[in-house]
């Protein structure tokens, strides 16, 4: 696969949602971003609060800015933060630098695109945006 299509997109959606689910997870809002950063496909449970969506792209936005998941530039935050903060102010603010945005590859290593969650712990959200890249049988870099 060389790109992510809508179906795709929405297959990612509704596994994350289907983990959720069966880790009784708060509502969740999940975004699927294409390698330039074009929001694919986006979806909010009931009951997922008002800043969701832009909260699930920023972290699907700041794994694409650095070309790996979330979880690394989380701990940039806390180890360099005068970089996160720069990069974040790079990028107009669109950066979420928490756990829940993953890398989306194939399985010869090319990024596809991104996929953002938010709604429950980021360890949590982290956990639901793999299940749905593996659920399409691609690859989730966590960072």
């Amino acid at each position: 696969m060389r790109k992510l299509t809508l179906a795709t997109a929405q297959n990612i959606i509704s596994a994350a949602f289907e983990k959720a689910e069966e880790m009784s997870l708060k509502p969740l809002t999940v975004a699927v971003l294409d390698a330039g950063g074009h929001t694919i496909a986006l979806a909010r449970q009931d009951g997922s609060s008002i800043l969701r969506p832009q909260i699930a792209s920023g972290k699907a936005i700041g794994a694409l800015s650095v070309g790996t998941g979330t979880r690394w530039l989380q701990a940039n935050a806390e180890t360099r933060p005068h970089f996160v903060q720069a990069l974040n102010g790079a990028s107009g603010g669109a950066i979420v630098p928490v756990l829940g945005g993953v890398l989306v590859k194939n399985g010869e290593g090319e990024v596809l695109g991104a996929v953002g969650v938010t709604g429950d712990t980021s360890d949590n959200d982290e956990t639901a945006a793999v299940a749905g890249v593996e659920a399409v049988n691609l690859i989730a870099d966590c960072g």
